[in-house]
């Protein structure tokens, strides 16, 4: 007698396997694999995600402890811990990254009218900003960070319509942060809201070429000289609206073209603010705000270290820490995707919450989303205006 599919088999149906096939195909990952194939390696990588697991052992031992469900869990073989970690080893992670992009792809195409991003603007905006994860010098001795540890950094750039990564760079720790926008591809006509780490004139000129616009936090020691002032409001918080060029000789060198400086007060933190753009249009608040928005890239690593495994690795070469980073990242947009394609009311956290403790029933996915009576506000983090 049919009883219905289980949940862990639903999830896996908002994945297209062949999209899949053809990233595995594209970086050869199933090249001498007899058994225990890419998807097998993803889906038990995902499951642990999603039931919080602590190490591979902890995966295997859940897995087995379930061995009769299998097949109707959608592996094709069974998992061991020796055969998992040695694919976290040895297959390219190169796959699932472009994964991930697919994912990615198909969240900003649901979320491209996202009501949550309430400023007047047409623009796409993205936030620019790095996170550094500590590591055990003796365990990870490839990310050699400072004396005593190791670590990694990501990068990410987020589009903030939807709150979905569009790019994430994984490098060691001492990598410049500054040094990632050469690797961006600028959109042009989009807004990329950065902090004061980035400034870099030659850059921020790249950015300008590329008819894109920046908003950055100024620092104190660029030499600049005012050209004129625009009228303002200080009502506002606005305190100036100013046409500059820089004066210093990198600086004019690297950005030869005048640009625009703001200087806004936060009542509420009693801190005056200084930001850079390109843009001369807009009105000086709505530069403000959205330099207030850049907060959510800052959200989003707080919430992946929380709730994902990306802070216990689980294997300990530099393509086993990548493999366990970007498949963190799929199964958080596919949650997004999930909660998008349903219209749920819940945080991505509640969703996950609600999953990880239902991988094995068999509710309609549908009916477990909508009728669990789920309180969970753990992800809300208070919002500091900047």
């Amino acid at each position: 007698m049919h009883k219905g599919r289980y949940v862990f088999s639903q999830l896996i149906d908002f994945l297209s396997r062949y999209e899949f096939d053809k990233c595995v195909k594209y970086n050869n990952g199933d090249c001498r694999v007899r058994d225990f194939s890419c998807w097998d390696q993803f889906l038990a990588m995902s499951f642990g995600q999603l039931c919080c697991r602590g190490s591979l052992r902890d995966i295997i031992n859940c897995l087995t402890a379930h061995k009769s469900k299998h097949y109707h869990l959608g592996f094709g073989s069974p998992v061991s811990r020796s055969t998992l970690a040695d694919a976290n080893e040895k297959r390219p992670w190169q796959i699932y990254r472009d994964f991930a992009q697919i994912l990615i792809n198909q969240a900003r195409s649901l979320y491209r009218d996202d009501p949550e991003f309430t400023l007047e603007l047409e623009n796409t905006v993205y936030a620019f900003d790095s996170t550094t994860i500590d590591l055990c010098m003796s365990v990870f001795p490839w990310a050699r960070f400072r004396k005593a540890k190791s670590g990694i950094k990501l990068h990410t750039q987020m589009d903030l319509r939807g709150n979905i990564p569009t790019f994430i760079n994984i490098t060691e720790a001492l990598t410049n942060d500054v040094c990632i926008l050469d690797d961006l591809e600028f959109e042009s006509g989009a807004f990329y809201v950065m902090d004061r780490a980035y400034i870099d004139t030659r850059r921020l000129y790249d950015i300008h070429l590329s008819q894109s616009f920046f908003i950055v936090r100024a620092k104190t020691n660029i030499k600049w000289k005012r050209l004129y002032s625009n009228p303002i409001d200080k009502s506002t918080g606005v305190r100036c609206d100013q046409i500059i060029r820089f004066t210093g000789m990198s600086s004019a060198g690297g950005y030869p073209e005048k640009l625009r400086r703001i200087k806004y007060y936060d009542e509420e933190t009693k801190i005056m603010y200084t930001f850079l753009t390109n843009h001369f249009a807009l009105d000086a608040k709505l530069i403000a705000d959205l330099y207030k928005e850049r907060w959510k890239v800052e959200l989003f690593f707080k919430w992946i270290k929380q709730h994902l495994e990306i802070k216990t690795f689980w294997g300990t070469s530099s393509n086993a820490v990548h493999t366990q980073v970007w498949i963190a990242v799929c199964v958080y947009v596919l949650v997004a995707i999930i909660k998008k394609t349903y219209a749920l009311d819940k945080s991505i956290y509640e969703i996950l919450q609600i999953l990880s403790v239902s991988l094995f029933d068999k509710t309609p996915f549908p009916s477990l989303l909508s009728h669990s009576d789920s309180h969970i506000h753990s992800d809300q983090f208070q919002q500091p205006l900047f």
